[in-house]
């Protein structure tokens, strides 16, 4: 048990609740940095109106993302919870079978079945499909220019790349690539803080879909399997279950579903956003393109700046203190990664974009759930801005992004370019 910061007195539940709401709106959506900084200013955990705390501070983030005294709200959590309507949806139990929802040891054996997913080899052999996939969206983007005058670089370039790189690793047909994208926009809402149960029945459809995409996907592969990845998957998890095909599928649908999904919104977000923040001020496009070695750290200073996933939960495995707070077990508490990322005792002036910083952020997680697909999302990213910084020098920003009302999975619907 580590006590990070003291906080002395408990902030004033109506102003809590005044910042949550506020983050939850347009205007919170578009600059969210003043309300990261209150909600700073009130301590590095502070109790959320419905109970448990959000964790705001990088070091108190840091400290329930790698350690073991911390657990993802896996099933038998879920199961102690006096709210049936939001805990014992399907689209909740379903996600609730993924990796980032599962403990050791079901997550360490799943772990370990995948080894080092993205490895140097494998991204190696990705990259030429990568930059094919960048060069095709760029041509697209190029010929909007040309004949509109302007184009949505959110829908024609951000969305796609993610779909079409993990698809075409995984060997999903680019027919299915938008029906993918439509029931993983909608299945992410029960994912959401304080879900609806508008939201809830949204995501349930959502997940009735998936579920029977990806069943099929694993029916018609096992049928005629190759030399592909979920082949490759499928003949592990025989192995692992020779006398039980059910559970053997069972597991290869929550892998295949997860890895896909899980591939999507984040890289997409952080493509926007990479050119949003960029473009917002023209010297640091002219200046990035004079010093494209400098590309990995913009990327860098992207994710730090306005990280895809602004909230992860976490529950305490015992009675514990953080803080300087005690924190009784089962207690849910939500990790804000874009407060950390701002945190001025870890990144100072943490307000300002800037790409030669150096600095440090908390977006990828860490620990035992540390973002699988990281250096798959680099490599996307690299790619994407070396291209187009070298083929629209003149790129410029027709409007401001716009985002998805959501608290949980940044979204940026919108993002219209022009030159």
């Amino acid at each position: 048990m580590t006590a990070v910061d003291d906080i002395s007195g408990r902030p004033d539940r109506r102003a809590v609740i005044s910042v949550v709401r506020r983050l939850r709106s347009p205007e919170g959506q578009s600059d969210p940095l003043p309300l990261w900084k209150e909600l700073r200013a009130m301590g590095d955990i502070v109790p959320a109106p419905w109970g448990g705390y959000f964790v705001t501070g990088f070091d108190a983030c840091n400290q329930v993302l790698r350690g073991r005294d911390w657990l993802a709200p896996d099933i038998a959590w879920q199961e102690r919870q006096p709210d049936p309507e939001r805990w014992h949806s399907p689209a909740t139990r379903e996600m609730s079978h993924a990796l980032s929802r599962l403990n050791a040891p079901e997550h360490t054996c799943q772990r370990r079945g995948l080894g080092n997913l993205f490895d140097r080899t494998t991204l190696d052999a990705m990259r030429p499909d990568v930059e094919g996939h960048v060069g095709r969206l760029c041509d697209v983007l190029d010929e909007r220019l040309r004949t509109t005058g302007e184009a949505d670089l959110a829908t024609v370039v951000s969305e796609r790349l993610p779909v079409e790189t993990v698809g075409h690793w995984l060997g999903i047909p680019a027919e299915h690539h938008d029906h993918i994208l439509d029931f993983t926009h909608r299945q992410v809402y029960a994912q959401e803080l304080l879900p609806t149960g508008k939201d809830l029945r949204t995501s349930a459809a959502a997940t009735m879909e998936m579920r029977s995409f990806f069943t099929d996907l694993i029916r018609r592969r096992r049928a005629r399997p190759g030399d592909d990845v979920v082949s490759e998957w499928i003949r592990h998890w025989d192995a692992r279950y020779p006398d039980d095909r059910a559970a053997a599928d069972r597991g290869l649908y929550h892998l295949v579903m997860f890895i896909t999904i899980a591939s999507l919104e984040t890289t997409a977000t952080l493509l926007s956003n990479m050119v949003w923040l960029l473009l917002r001020d023209r010297t640091r496009w002219d200046w990035l393109r004079r010093h494209p070695e400098h590309i990995d750290d913009a990327i860098d200073e992207t994710l730090r700046y306005d990280p895809p996933i602004h909230l992860n939960s976490r529950i305490a495995a015992a009675d514990t203190v953080l803080a300087g707070v005690p924190v009784a077990k089962d207690t849910m508490v939500h990790v804000l990664y874009g407060a950390a990322n701002h945190d001025p005792r870890r990144n100072e002036d943490p307000h300002t974009f800037d790409v030669l910083r150096k600095g440090g952020h908390l977006t990828f997680g860490g620990g035992a759930h540390y973002c699988l697909g990281a250096a798959l999302a680099r490599l996307e990213a690299r790619t994407l801005l070396s291209h187009l910084l070298k083929r629209f020098p003149d790129l410029a920003l027709a409007t401001g992004p716009v985002y998805a009302p959501r608290m949980v999975f940044r979204r940026v619907t919108s993002l219209k370019v022009t030159t």
